[in-house]
Parts: C-alpha cells; structure tokens; sequence
C-alpha cells in the first residue's frame, strides 16, 4: 500500500494535523490519482464535528478532489495516465438497485459509499482529498475538460453539482424565475449556474452586504431577507427557490414567494429540523422539496456545462497549514467564496 501525507481532525474538536495515512493497492479497476487541489466543503466541519451523526477518528475530509491520474489498474479503460481527472462526494455505489441503475447513484438505496467517514468494501474508513493521493474506482472519477482550471475545478466537485443538480430538475432556464437564498460557498454557485442557464436570477440574502457580488456573479435583482418588506414586494414570485442555507430560516415565509405550482429546494443541511406548518403549501399548490449531489453522468455533464459557459467558482488558494484557520472563516463566513488546498503543500 502506499503511504501519503495528509491532514486529519483525531477527535471531534480537534484542530486537524498532519498525518500518514496509506491508501489501498491498486485493482484492475483502480485510478491512483495525484491530487493537485482539494477544495474545503462546510460539510467536511460538520463531519468532523459530528454535527450530522457519530464518525470514527481519526479521518481525513474533502470530497472537492482535482489531480492527475498517477497510475490505472490493468482493466480500466475509461483513463490514462496524465488525465485531468476530478472526485466528488462518493467513491462507489451498490450499483444494481433501481436508482443506481438510472444513473443516481447519490440516491443508492443501499447506502453510497462517501469519499470520507464511510465504510468502503474492504471494511476500512474511507479517507478524504485532504491528502496528496486517492485511489478511486474508474466509475467514480471525472474527466475535467482543459476549459477548467484545475484548482477553480475542486469545488465544483461538491458545490457546483449540488446546485447543478436541483436547477437542471426543475428545469431552471429561460421563462423561469429562480430565486436562490444565501450567497455563500454554495448560493454563488447557484446564482452562477442559474444565470448561465438563462434564468432571471434574484439572490435573496440577510443584508445588502452582498449585493455587488451577487449581481456581479450573475443575478439580476437582489433583496435582503432581513427587511420585511421583501417577503410582501416578492410575494408569488417565484418557479423556484434553492435554499442554500446550512441554519434556520423562516420556511412559511421563504414558502410563500413561490408562484402556483412552485418548488422550494434545500440543499443546505442544518443540524437541527425545520419547522414547516403544511398549510403554507396548500396556497398556490407549493412544494418544498430537498435534493442531494446528483449521479456520477450528471456530474460530468455539470462540467461540461461549466466548461462551455465559463462557469467556475470564487476561490481562495490556500497553504495546508492554513486549514484550521480557513475552517474558522468558514464558519464566519468569511470567505469570497470558496477555500481551494494547494496538496503539494500537505508534503
């Protein structure tokens, strides 16, 4: 097995440090992947810190990994050595159940195996792209097109998919009115996407802190939710509304912005439920709604999409020391808009 530097949390509130991790032999259907970037996720916080459920440390996170195919098993076929390559939130799936087999295999019904914090098939925890090497089943790795910069790529692994996959479903797109709230690692994907998809875009956000960004991103109007007003001037506006607010908010009067036969999405993921009075979804025939990442076809098509549209995150390159540091950021959110790791510097 080969052995590889990384950074690990050894408890739930533990700074992370450096560490040796090993990584498994190469089978004939295995990609040994050079990370070149790994992009930091609020996920990977809320992992560590058991914020989402029990974890067993010491684990290494990230799942926004971009790199260079160091070596291929003897029957992949689908990779070479020297490829752009890129690996999101699962490394493998059942592959045989329903969902699977229609190409969603976030929705595998016996349990995808996660990048990190999993039980992958040999019995092991899976161990994330916060380190300088992966090795990944060929289906669960990525063709990056030359249109995308590898270390702007990273989060697009993550951030771009799971906003990519609610807009395509909904059929967000000329005609459609689209309103995304929070402007944060994933609102300013989904302004982004939404824009390039031909959505009249309206970013909703607490202040007008960020109004400049969001209409630079890509929207077309901007209001703060923290004036009242907002939720009376916008009121049956919307085909849909993506939430990507990791904490609470005021569902019934998000809810209530939404055309007949509206949709309001979730893709952030509190710790804590939301409260939902039923009888807000009756008016205007509205549905509330939650979406995952999407499947391993719909990721490469996400890129290829950004490829075409020139779609890539705001990042913010990052030394492997700097990590603990970039995590409080994180949850102050103070960052524009996206932390990209350097993996040479995890050597």
């Amino acid at each position: 097995m080969l052995t590889v530097n990384a950074y690990a949390a050894s408890s739930s509130d533990a700074p992370l440090e450096p560490v040796t991790i090993t990584r498994r032999d190469l089978g004939p259907k295995d990609v040994l992947i050079e990370i070149k970037y790994s992009g930091i996720c609020h996920s990977d916080i809320h992992t560590v810190r058991g914020e989402w459920g029990p974890i067993k440390h010491p684990l290494v996170v990230g799942h926004e990994i971009a790199g260079i195919v160091a070596e291929v098993g003897a029957d992949v076929s689908r990779h070479a050595v020297g490829d752009r390559v890129g690996v999101g939130c699962m490394v493998n799936s059942c592959r045989e159940c329903e969902n699977c087999l229609a190409s969603e295999e976030q929705y595998c019904l016996n349990g995808n195996t996660g990048t990190y914090g999993s039980v992958d098939a040999d019995g092991t925890i899976t161990q994330g792209g916060y380190s300088t090497h992966v090795v990944v089943d060929e289906d669960f790795v990525l063709r990056i097109p030359e249109a995308l910069d590898l270390a702007t790529a990273a989060p697009l692994l993550c951030a771009g998919i799971t906003t990519y996959s609610p807009l395509r479903h909904w059929e967000a797109g000329p005609g459609k009115k689209v309103a995304v709230v929070g402007v944060g690692g994933l609102g300013h994907m989904a302004v982004k996407l939404a824009h390039a998809m031909g959505a009249e875009v309206t970013a909703l956000s607490r202040s007008l802190s960020k109004k400049d960004d969001a209409l630079r991103l890509g929207a077309d109007h901007y209001f703060a939710t923290g004036d009242p007003e907002t939720f009376e001037k916008l009121k049956s506006s919307f085909d849909l509304i993506v939430n990507t607010v990791s904490a609470p908010i005021d569902l019934g009067a998000h809810l209530g912005l939404l055309r007949r036969n509206g949709t309001m999405v979730n893709v952030g993921a509190p710790a804590e439920p939301l409260p939902l009075r039923v009888f807000t979804l009756f008016s205007n025939r509205r549905s509330f709604a939650g979406s995952g990442i999407g499947g391993i076809r719909e990721t490469q098509e996400m890129l290829d999409f950004c490829a075409e549209h020139g779609v890539s995150p705001d990042t913010e390159l990052i030394d492997a020391s700097y990590i603990n540091e970039a995590w409080k950021r994180v949850l102050s959110s103070d960052v524009r808009y996206r932390f990209v790791i350097d993996a040479a510097t995890f050597a």
